[in-house]
Formats: structure tokens, C-alpha cells, sequence
């Protein structure tokens, strides 16, 4: 009796000790996470200003060192590049800023898979069709080689475009609660600098994304001479609408010299409205989306439990 009460107790103690741990870890686990999230946006931000300044410090020791004719010819190269690669070099760089993808050699990844993985698609469909012991017509290889070909072609744009909706979606959801904060600070007394910074700060718990892009703004703001291009910038990585709203807001507060206060209270309104109405929107759709669910699932288990005594009370 004595090692089996001592037994009780010792595992009595372990669980104790397991629900105590799993406790402390519950409790400091999404402190960490918050911790991980606001360095991550730091280091975001503090890479993009290393970035700028030796930017900066490159295109000094350039025009220091610069002749004439050196300059035609980059200028010369540089347009022909562009007449090359077109416009969809530039379309897919900022898709990929929209998604997050910032690596400087990222568009010319993407443009090559959407070169690359048409050709293995089509071979990966004729190495199964050759494979395969069933005799197939013409025009049936032709259809699947032809799909596999665009399933290749537009796979890369689908994947990336999906990935730069769903940041968009994080943003335009906390975008309001954002500009509400920036107000309190502007109408505190902090410039507009200070107060995107100060909000990338506060904003990392909420949304990581919106938290890097409205660090990455601060720090534009403060290297770059030209505050057009830092908003502009700021306004095409995001892609949304709320982001080009506020970046002609607060272009055209610093060009007509209205109150940067007043744009953003409005700007605030406007888009708590619009997340009002997407959530409306999402509700009245949600009935038919739940029509066939309920036929399928839960029809079924309602009749059996309704039905289901009357037919076990009835005498055999």
C-alpha cells in the first residue's frame, strides 16, 4: 500500500509539473513570437536604409567620377535594355514587391520559370503519354501537351499573385487601426516620419506585413531627397488601394499645404468603411456557400436522430 500511495503521488507530481511547464510555455510562447516578429521587421528596415546609403554613397562616387560620354553610354544601354525586356519586366518586379519578394534578381527568376517550366511540363506530359499502354489520338495529345503548356506558363504568376492577395487582404484589414494610431500621433505633435515609425512599431503584433512596409516607408523618408518617390514606392510594393489613397493623401497635403491630421482622419473613415462593407459583403454571401454543406452533412445526421427512435419503438 505504501508504494502504491507512493506511486500516486510521484505521478501526481509529474502531471503537476508537465501542466505547470505546458502553462509557463503557453504564456511565453506568443511573447516570443511578438519579440521574433517586431526584430524581423527591424531587420527589414535596417537592411533597406543600409541599402539606401550605399545606394547613395555608389551614385556620388559615380557622379564624382562620371564623364560625359561615359553617361550616353549607360543611358544608351539602359534604353535598349528596356526596349528588350519590355514592359513585363517591370510588371512582374512589382508583383513580386507586392508578394514580398524583394531580391533584386527575383524578376529575373520568375521570367525565366515562365520559360522553363512550360518546356518540362509539355516533357513530363509526353514521357506519360509514351508510357502509357493505351493508344491516344492526335488531337487529345495535342489538348494535353497544349494544356500542360500553359498550366506551366501561368502556374508562376498564379502562385505569386495569390501570395501578394493574401498580403494585401492582411493590410487592407489593419490599414484603418494603423491610420487611427498615426493620427493620435500627428495630432500629438510628431511629423509624419516619426509617426509612420513609431506605428510600424506598435503595428508588428497585429499585421508583420503592413509593420515591414510601413518601416520600409519611414526609412525611405528619412534617406531619400525626393519624398514623391518614398510614398509612390510605398504605394506600389503595397499594391492596394489603400495604400495609393493614403500616398496621393499625404503627396497632396505636402503639395498644397493642407492638414496632414484632417487627410488621414478621412482616409481613417473611408477605409474603415470599406473593411465594413467587405465584411457585410462576405456575410450575405456566406448563406449559399453553406447550402450544400448542410444538405450534405447535416440533413442527414438531423433525420437520423429525429427518425431514428420512431423506427426503433415500432413493433416488429
Amino acid at each position: 500500500m505504501d508504494l502504491l500511495s507512493i506511486d500516486k503521488e510521484t505521478i501526481i507530481t509529474v502531471i503537476s509539473s508537465v501542466l505547470a511547464f505546458g502553462t509557463i510555455v503557453a504564456i511565453a510562447l506568443p511573447t516570443l513570437v511578438r519579440l521574433q516578429k517586431k526584430d524581423r521587421a527591424k531587420d527589414i528596415v535596417e537592411q533597406r536604409k543600409r541599402n539606401l546609403y550605399n545606394q547613395a554613397r555608389e551614385q556620388a562616387k559615380k557622379k564624382s567620377n562620371m564623364v560625359e560620354h561615359t553617361a550616353a553610354k549607360n543611358m544608351a544601354a539602359l534604353y535598349r535594355l528596356q526596349q528588350i525586356a519590355g514592359s513585363a519586366s517591370i510588371q512582374a518586379r512589382n508583383m513580386l514587391l507586392q508578394a514580398g519578394i524583394r531580391d533584386p534578381s527575383a524578376p529575373l527568376k520568375y521570367l525565366l520559370a515562365r520559360i522553363v517550366l512550360p518546356l518540362a511540363f509539355c516533357a513530363i506530359a509526353i514521357f506519360f503519354m509514351s508510357a502509357s499502354d493505351k493508344e491516344i489520338k492526335d488531337s487529345l495529345q495535342f489538348l494535353i501537351i497544349g494544356g500542360a503548356a500553359v498550366s506551366g506558363f501561368f502556374l508562376p504568376r498564379i502562385l505569386i499573385k495569390n501570395i501578394a492577395d493574401k498580403r494585401q487582404q492582411e493590410i487592407s484589414m489593419t490599414f484603418p487601426d494603423a491610420l487611427d494610431m498615426m493620427l493620435i500621433c500627428v495630432q500629438g505633435g510628431i511629423g509624419i516620419e516619426g509617426s509612420i515609425n513609431k506605428v510600424a512599431g506598435e503595428v508588428s503584433d497585429i499585421s508583420e506585413v503592413l509593420a515591414e512596409e510601413l518601416g520600409l516607408l519611414s526609412a525611405e523618408l528619412g534617406m531619400l531627397n525626393d519624398r514623391r518617390a518614398a510614398f509612390l514606392g510605398f504605394s506600389t510594393r503595397v499594391g492596394s488601394g489603400s495604400a495609393r489613397s493614403f500616398s496621393t493623401a499625404m503627396l497632396q497635403a505636402e503639395q498644397y499645404g493642407t492638414s496632414v491630421s484632417k487627410a488621414i482622419r478621412i482616409l481613417a473613415d473611408e477605409q474603415r468603411d470599406m473593411r465594413m462593407a467587405a465584411a457585410e459583403q462576405k456575410a450575405a454571401a456566406l448563406p449559399p456557400k453553406l447550402t450544400v454543406p448542410m444538405i450534405l452533412f447535416f440533413l442527414p445526421a438531423l433525420f437520423v436522430i429525429i427518425l431514428g427512435p420512431a423506427f426503433l419503438s415500432t413493433p416488429q
